[in-house]
């Protein structure tokens, strides 16, 4: 990254003025480096005084809501200090919108590397040992994240959890209809039908919800994996984070899971991906690890394949109107039409 790209992102001198206050380093920002993190925030990582640091923070004319989700983020990762989530650890924040413009945080770098859609590097690539491990560290990170005690950690107000379940179908179903503000959207006639999975999932609602720390969005793409151990390094991007139901997570990791040639949901690639654990595999490990009854798993993995495919389909409707990539949006419609075909074809069968 030039100087005048890092300068057009970030004011140099505002943040340096910050950190001082802070007691982080002193003297110029040098090594800037843009890294990959999604397409609404900036994640750029820099030296100060000989130590590393990564900014995270929403681009520039981001919505309210993002900012106040980087708000949550922050506190999240403060939250997570002393527990044995693996996470990125809070060097500081700062809800000043007047330092640069917008809510960010500063957080220590991760020493890993995310395993999608980059071949896996080595040992992760030859020993498929290493490639069950890394599948099965995602569960541990799960079962350690429903361990988590909101009270205790300051977090007992993250979120509405009664109710969580029962919230989400008409919440989603709502988000595709939004979709038509988007022009060029053909509408959801092209998706499986998803007012037959809303209402299969409605009428089928678990009679016990167990209440926890969920990430939201728990898959390949949002976790870091270690270079010296088949282990995770950090659990990453918590912009969904919330309190509910930690079932979903284990429902969102087994819908998003790669098939048998490495293809995942959306955009995740894994490969090489033989060794990889079976999704039934997954269930098994957390089952025999935790006292959450797992009799309604079906139900969570449909319901995670139901959302998932919402989502997807509102970034293909934002690609049709010239929002975001086209080739992306392609890929996501397709991922779309396969989730909700796998929710469908659960439902007919049950």
């Amino acid at each position: 990254m030039s100087a005048s790209a890092w300068q057009d992102l970030v004011d140099p001198l505002r943040l340096q003025a910050w950190m001082d206050g802070q007691g982080l380093g002193s003297g110029p920002i040098t090594s800037a480096i843009r890294l990959t993190g999604g397409t609404q925030n900036l994640l750029m990582r820099f030296q100060r005084d000989a130590a590393s640091y990564v900014l995270r923070c929403p681009s520039a004319g981001a919505r309210v809501e993002i900012h106040q989700g980087f708000r949550r983020e922050a506190r999240l990762l403060k939250a997570l200090a002393d527990t044995a989530v693996p996470h990125a650890r809070l060097l500081a924040h700062c809800d000043d919108d007047g330092v640069l413009g917008a809510p960010f945080y500063l957080m220590a770098p991760v020493d890993g590397f995310t395993a999608t859609p980059a071949p896996l590097p080595e040992p992760y690539a030859s020993d498929s040992h290493w490639r069950q491990r890394m599948g099965l560290s995602m569960v541990d990170a799960l079962l350690r994240l429903g361990e988590v005690d909101v009270a205790a950690v300051g977090l007992g107000d993250f979120g509405k959890p009664a109710g969580f379940l029962a919230r989400q179908m008409p919440r989603w179903l709502q988000h595709l209809e939004r979709c038509h503000e988007h022009s060029g959207w053909p509408g959801p006639q092209a998706l499986p039908d998803v007012r037959r999975i809303a209402d299969w999932l409605e009428a089928r609602l678990p009679a016990k919800s167990t209440t926890g720390l969920i990430h939201g969005d728990y898959h390949f793409g949002n976790v870091m994996f270690r270079h010296d151990a088949p282990a995770l390094a950090a659990v990453i991007d918590w912009e969904l984070a919330t309190l509910g139901d930690p079932l979903l997570d284990l429902g969102w990791l087994v819908a998003t899971w790669p098939d048998a040639e490495g293809c995942g949901a959306g955009t995740i690639r894994i490969q090489p991906s033989a060794g990889l654990p079976s999704t039934a595999a997954l269930i098994e490990h957390y089952r025999a690890r935790s006292e959450r009854d797992l009799g309604d798993i079906g139900w969570y993995i449909v319901l995670a394949q139901f959302k998932l495919g919402i989502m997807l389909e509102a970034s293909y409707a934002r690609s049709c109107a010239g929002k975001a990539s086209a080739a992306t949006g392609a890929q996501h419609h397709a991922s779309a039409r396969r989730l909700l075909g796998q929710a469908l074809a659960t439902i007919e069968v049950t």
